[in-house]
């Protein structure tokens, strides 16, 4: 059972206070954070896929954390290239943290968030367990994906529609298994799996609740 969504600000004494907002089940075995696609190309927090993913988690028992990265929605700021989003990602995971701190935690995001994502995890050396949605790996719409070797040792999951725009799956394979992740495919899919979302957060909760 899904209780009302808490809004909140996010407000890391060194960026920008940044929009965001808890979806909980009434019993929460973990938290996701989960970063939204790019900024500048119609990303938000409450983006379709976002909001899908979100509810089929919370259903499967994780409480979610989004918030729109600096300038996005109410979040203050403006966009920084992709370099100061990543400090956007570090306030969310220490907000989750400090709101939920019974409760292990999971970082997820798509597309740009996912790439966001896994860029913190490299600039930290965090080893939080991960589920990246499709991050692009061969276009100009986003920061390239870390190199592997500066990623510590994590739980990586990563979700790839055979027919995605910006990457392939043999890419996205050989990605993966250098960071030490698993890949799933889901046939028929692009880079925005229209009618597949629920499969999408089945995969994560079954990444996150093993």
């Amino acid at each position: 059972m899904e209780v009302s969504p808490e809004r909140i600000r996010i407000e890391p004494a060194d960026g920008p206070a940044l929009e965001a907002r808890w979806d909980r089940p009434a019993a929460a075995a973990g938290a996701v954070v989960f970063c939204h696609p790019h900024p500048q190309h119609g990303g938000t927090m409450t983006a379709p896929l976002m909001h899908k993913v979100t509810k089929g988690l919370v259903e499967g028992g994780l409480a979610v954390l989004r918030f729109n990265f600096r300038g996005v929605g109410l979040s203050d700021g403006s966009w920084d290239g992709g370099i100061g989003e990543i400090d956007d990602v570090a306030a969310a995971v220490a907000r989750a943290g400090d709101d939920e701190p019974a409760l292990p935690l999971g970082l997820a995001g798509w597309s740009f968030g996912a790439v966001t994502g896994l860029a913190w995890q490299a600039r930290t050396g965090d080893a939080t367990p991960y589920g990246g949605i499709a991050p692009p790996v061969r276009t100009e719409y986003a920061e390239r994906l870390p190199t592997p070797g500066d990623l510590a040792p994590a739980r990586r999951l990563f979700i790839l529609g055979d027919r995605d725009q910006f990457a392939t799956v043999d890419e996205l394979g050989d990605y993966a298994a250098a960071a030490g992740g698993s890949l799933e495919v889901l046939a028929g899919s692009d880079h925005f799996f229209y009618f597949r979302e629920e499969r999408v957060a089945a995969l994560l909760i079954e990444h996150f609740l093993a």
